[in-house]
């Protein structure tokens, strides 16, 4: 397990797979590298991959807080695409706040992608207008979570964000003090997101962007996931010239931790043998 700098920034990185296909998993907010275990173990016989934590995650060093956390944790991912740490093309597998890097890092890059899969990208803007009234029930959920981040009450965020957005069979009771005081700390960096994900700050949705993505593009969501996620899809599908659909049944946003034999063999069609 491989530790560095990668854009400034003191990171660790898995390397998982025993074959030749590079493939860079980068995983959601509130999670580390490890949850791609799971898929990467019934895909390692072809892939040769790298999974990073993002900062303040797993065991790399905290974030400073200096400019723009998308900014950063695109800089720390596209760094394994310019050293050579993968083979070219590379095959992006994201997820969540993961699925918006790796779509960001195929834009800037087309010529380097040899598929891109986007597991449940938390691209709001993507939904504002082919998914409405989903959009505005994503900011009405959210603003309970914002009300208790900003009174101090981070663990409170967190529950109500969890209970939202995480695995339904690990629910809050479930978890140590210790697990959700590190989730409640782990809310300021969900938080830090907003501009790139609602308003779309960085650019990913301006004209031209998602349509340079030529390579073929997987978007997989869970069919019990939270209605934006469809949504931020079918404004994604509409832009994306080589995209496709794949719904995982019975799984909600977790769906790379709670349903690794879907997700992996949805893969398996992108990621050759």
């Amino acid at each position: 397990m491989p530790d560095g700098s990668r854009a400034g920034t003191a990171v660790h990185w898995r390397r998982l797979g025993r074959g030749t296909a590079p493939v860079l998993f980068l995983h959601c907010a509130l999670a580390h590298s490890g949850a791609w275990k799971g898929v990467a173990e019934r895909l390692s016989d072809r892939i040769d991959a790298v999974a990073p934590d993002m900062p303040g995650h797993g065991r790399s060093a905290d974030w400073d807080g200096t400019g723009d956390l998308h900014d950063v944790v695109t800089g720390i991912a596209g760094s394994f695409l310019d050293d050579g740490s993968l083979g070219t093309p590379v095959h992006l597998v994201g997820h969540s706040f993961g699925g918006t890097v790796a779509l960001r890092l195929a834009e800037a890059h087309p010529d380097r992608v040899a598929s891109l899969t986007l597991v449940e990208p938390v691209l709001f803007a993507a939904a504002r207008g082919h998914a409405p009234e989903a959009f505005a029930g994503h900011v009405a959920e959210f603003g309970p979570i914002r009300a208790a981040f900003d009174a101090g009450r981070r663990e409170e965020a967190a529950r109500i964000f969890t209970t939202l957005w995480g695995d339904p069979a690990r629910g809050w009771d479930d978890l140590s003090a210790a697990q959700r005081a590190a989730l409640g700390a782990g809310m300021a960096y969900v938080l830090a997101t907003d501009g790139a994900l609602m308003e779309d700050s960085r650019g990913l949705l301006a004209p031209g962007r998602p349509e340079a993505v030529t390579a073929p593009t997987l978007l997989i969501r869970g069919a019990e996931t939270r209605p934006v996620v469809a949504g931020i899809h079918a404004g994604l599908e509409a832009r994306l010239p080589n995209a496709r659909e794949v719904v995982v049944p019975q799984a909600g946003h977790m769906v790379p931790i709670t349903h690794p034999d879907a997700v992996a063999g949805a893969l398996s069609g992108q990621i050759p043998g």
